[in-house]
This record gives structure tokens, C-alpha cells and sequence, in this order.
């Protein structure tokens, strides 16, 4: 059997990389959307709502803001593709359960493992934060390096991966282009 394909989709804030996972999602026929945010506020709780219906039609959503990597084991219904938005939000969730004063948490060990044999497709959506200006505080600077760091180990594991800027999707890796050259 074949190693299911995992797309790795970074860029900034509002750069259209959640439009693009999407949309790739939407070539596959049974979809499953795993959301990660926590709604702490009313225009959080707003937000998630809005995805949420936006989504009804053309996704099963699973939402999960720690343990990912289980959800995605534990997901049982027929699916041919995950969509995890967002690896960033995740971090947070992580840094804000378990501290700052890690350097990697189980949570990620475990879907770093996954990776290494997706029992699906996987499309992966996170923010690029490393390219801005250093973060004046600590816990700033532990979530920027945390974030590039888990960025960077996945990145490694994806079959490719793709920078969205501006609403433009520049591959940066293909694992397929690069087998057949």
C-alpha cells in the first residue's frame, strides 16, 4: 500500500495558506477537519462558529486542541484526508498547558511519529513566525522558536510543503518532483 501523501501548508497571518489547505482538501472525496483552537473569548467563540458553519457541508469536524495526534488515530469513519488547522494554535494550546520551560512536549513527539506513517492524508496548515523582528518577551521568543522548530520537523516528514503569500502558493518542497527528475 502506498504512503499516504502529507502537505505541510505555512505562510503569515491572513495570507490565504487556510483557503489553500482547503481547497487541496476538497479534491479528496471523505474529509475530515481537525480544528485546534480553544475559544477563551467571545469573538474566538464567534470565529470558530463562523468556521464551523462555513464548513458543515463538506467536512466532518473533530476538534481537538492537545492530543492531535490521537484524534487523528482515533478518527474511525472512512476518511481520505485530514485537514489540522492550525499547527500554531496547537503550540500555543501546548505552551499554555504544560509551560514555557519546555523545549518539546509529548504531544509533539507523538504527531511527529505519526508522520513518519500517516494512517491518511494529511494536510498540515501553520504560520511562518520566524521572519519578523525578535519578540521583546520571553515566553514571545519560546513560542517563535517552538513554532520553527516543530515547523521545521515537519517540514522534514512532508512529502511537500507549500509557502502561501499574498494568496500565492509557492511550492518550496515535492517530494513527487523530486523522485521523477
Amino acid at each position: 500500500m502506498p504512503k499516504h501523501h502529507v502537505l505541510l501548508v505555512t505562510g503569515g497571518a491572513r495570507s490565504g495558506k487556510s483557503r489553500f489547505a482547503l481547497a487541496r482538501a476538497l479534491t479528496y472525496k471523505r474529509r475530515v477537519f481537525l480544528a485546534t483552537a480553544i475559544a477563551f473569548d467571545d469573538e474566538m467563540k464567534d470565529r470558530i462558529a463562523r468556521h464551523r458553519d462555513e464548513r458543515r457541508d463538506t467536512f466532518t469536524t473533530v476538534e481537538e486542541p492537545l492530543r492531535v495526534a490521537d484524534a487523528i488515530r482515533g478518527i474511525t469513519q472512512p476518511c481520505d484526508v485530514v485537514l489540522l488547522d492550525c499547527l500554531t494554535v496547537w503550540l500555543g494550546n501546548l505552551m499554555h498547558h504544560h509551560g514555557t520551560n519546555n523545549e518539546s512536549y509529548p504531544e509533539t513527539a507523538a504527531l511527529l511519529d505519526l508522520l513518519n506513517a500517516p494512517p491518511c492524508n494529511l494536510i498540515l496548515v501553520t504560520n511562518e513566525v520566524g521572519m519578523g523582528i525578535v519578540p521583546e518577551n520571553p515566553m514571545a521568543r519560546a513560542f517563535r522558536d517552538l513554532a520553527g522548530t516543530v515547523n521545521r520537523q515537519v517540514a522534514e516528514r512532508a512529502d511537500e510543503v507549500v509557502l502561501v503569500t499574498c494568496g500565492l502558493p509557492l511550492t518550496i518542497k515535492d517530494k513527487a518532483e523530486i523522485r521523477s527528475s
